[in-house]
């Protein structure tokens, strides 16, 4: 069973017990996808109704977009765990000999690398929520579109919350070039981010104030 099939207080106690997983990683994946899910509301509750039949299309494009981002959120939320586990053995590994001490360096290498590529995943997952929000804080019903805006600070919080699993990571890297390449990565979405959710964000708030 996945971690969000479990009932959301099974979740909520799981990150808030000693167990090494869920943790941060899993908690942005899980915001992220409740950031998609209340987009799809929106758009739900857009679809059908007269006064925006001529973006209907539009909607509904967003809508099925938004389905197959959310369900991929589900399963980073699983896939943050699975990357965790081989990084935790890896700082166990011994290190009295230099043979150890090499393979412990390659074997710590390569799961630093995985546990980056991941949350880096889960950014530019996100990123494409934000997009389709935009379109919905345009086009959406008017009767919601502070559900957009509450979906938008959800995706950055959860962007963001994200990039610091990159940099912990990579910070430990051996390989400074694949590190930095990593992190240059991670702040440009971070950066495009921003400019999604300032975006947003102000226009929500121009309808609704």
């Amino acid at each position: 069973m996945m971690m969000l099939e479990e009932k959301a207080t099974d979740f909520i106690d799981d990150l808030s017990s000693a167990k090494p997983v869920p943790g941060g990683g899993g908690a942005c994946a899980a915001v992220g996808a409740l950031s998609a899910a209340l987009g799809m509301m929106v758009a739900n509750l857009t679809v059908g109704k007269k006064r925006y039949a001529d973006v209907e299309d539009e909607v509904k494009e967003n809508l099925a977009r938004l389905d197959e981002l959310k369900q991929r959120l589900i399963v980073l939320t699983d896939k943050d765990a699975e990357c965790f586990e081989p990084l935790s053995k890896a700082y166990g590994l011994p290190k009295e000999t230099p043979e150890e001490i090499a393979v412990k360096e390659e074997v710590l290498e390569k799961a630093l690398y995985e546990a980056s590529i991941v949350p880096l995943e889960l950014m530019e997952t996100i990123i494409r929520v934000m997009e389709c929000l935009e379109v919905l804080g345009e086009k959406g019903s008017r009767l919601a579109v502070s559900d957009v805006g509450v979906g938008v600070l959800f995706a950055q919080a959860a962007l963001e919350g994200a990039s610091l699993n990159v940099f912990i990571n990579t910070k430990l890297m051996k390989n400074r070039g694949q590190a930095e390449e990593l992190n240059r990565r991670a702040d440009a979405l971070i950066q495009e981010g921003a400019i999604l959710r300032e975006r947003s964000y102000e226009g929500v708030c121009a309808k609704i104030r």
